[in-house]
């Protein structure tokens, strides 16, 4: 099974749907740790981009390729020289 940032995305946003249903509301502890296990997904999303950088890639599977030039992007973020 392949996953990428959009599911966890998606399953972030079920969660939120999920606390904020006033009938069958998530578990806080079972939110928090969703979040925990989120937040070290989107750690690991930041280290694929910065290799991504550093080697010219334009996507990791998990970070979906835009066909954008990586170069370009950088002069966006002002990393060019």
């Amino acid at each position: 099974m392949k996953h990428s940032i959009d599911d966890v995305r998606g399953h972030l946003f079920a969660v939120l749907e999920r606390l904020q249903d006033n009938e069958n509301p998530m578990d806080i502890d079972r939110a928090k740790t969703i979040a925990q296990v989120a937040g070290v997904l989107v750690d690991t999303a930041r280290v694929e981009v910065d290799f991504c950088r550093v080697t010219g890639g334009t996507g990791s599977g998990f970070i979906e390729n835009t066909g954008r030039n990586p170069s370009a992007l950088r002069a966006i973020k002002g990393d060019a020289a």
